[in-house]
């Protein structure tokens, strides 16, 4: 464990375990938009107050973890690692959380209705979107061994494997979204504008949360590398 550490016993608590915490939060926000998302394919706008209450609270939770991280996250040479690349790490895991806030508060807002012949490819691409920020916490989660191994050997192997997989990952997350839109495009004439307009807007931000997810591999990538 990190905190046999003689350096980071020294110089203050570590970092390490509050920033996975965070990623362990900002991933739940994904579950409750995806259980916010089957209420409003249901029409169950009771349930879907519900699960939007739950997204903005477990958001809420991750804005704390964050505000808390950076306030203790020490400021002396001999943290392990980049204080920036940290900081970078858990800015972009809380852009997962906010996404999601975002997305509920965008369809709750409007009461939008999601069109019988994009629910089935959305849902796909939201449980992908799921899948790659369940990827992400999962690599982060392996940061503390990778430190105790000094970023050698086979944790460092097996990380590199994991971002690779979360790369794969994103990259269908991609081509799901195309078919996504491509179902909105098909009937995008039957609908209003607006309607259309806030439709993308929805398409690209559920994107987004895998765009991020993949975004925290690429940096924790990075910061191996150095």
């Amino acid at each position: 464990m990190l905190t046999s550490n003689p350096i980071l016993n020294l110089f203050g608590r570590s970092p390490i375990k509050p920033l996975q915490q965070h990623i362990a939060k900002t991933t739940e926000c994904v579950r409750h938009l995806m259980a916010f998302v089957s209420a409003v394919l249901n029409q169950d706008w009771q349930t879907a107050t519900t699960c939007q209450k739950q997204v903005i609270d477990c958001e809420h939770q991750a804005d704390a973890l964050k505000k808390d991280i950076r306030s203790h996250l020490p400021k002396s040479l001999f943290l392990p690692v980049s204080r920036g690349d940290l900081l970078a790490i858990l800015t972009t895991q809380d852009m997962i959380a906010n996404k999601c806030k975002d997305i509920a508060g965008l369809i709750m807002g409007r009461h939008m209705s999601i069109p019988n012949a994009m629910a089935a490819p959305y849902i796909e691409l939201l449980t992908s979107s799921l899948r790659v920020a369940e990827l992400a916490h999962t690599a982060v989660g392996e940061l503390d061994k990778l430190l105790e191994t000094g970023f050698r050997g086979e944790e460092v192997i097996l990380v590199e494997d994991m971002i690779d997989n979360l790369n794969q990952k994103e990259h269908e997350n991609d081509d799901i979204q195309v078919i996504v839109r491509n179902a909105l495009f098909a009937i995008e004439q039957q609908l209003s504008p607006i309607d259309v307009i806030f439709l993308y807007k929805m398409i690209e931000w559920t994107g987004d949360i895998a765009n991020y997810a993949h975004r925290v591999g690429n940096l924790l990538q990075l910061l191996m590398a150095r």
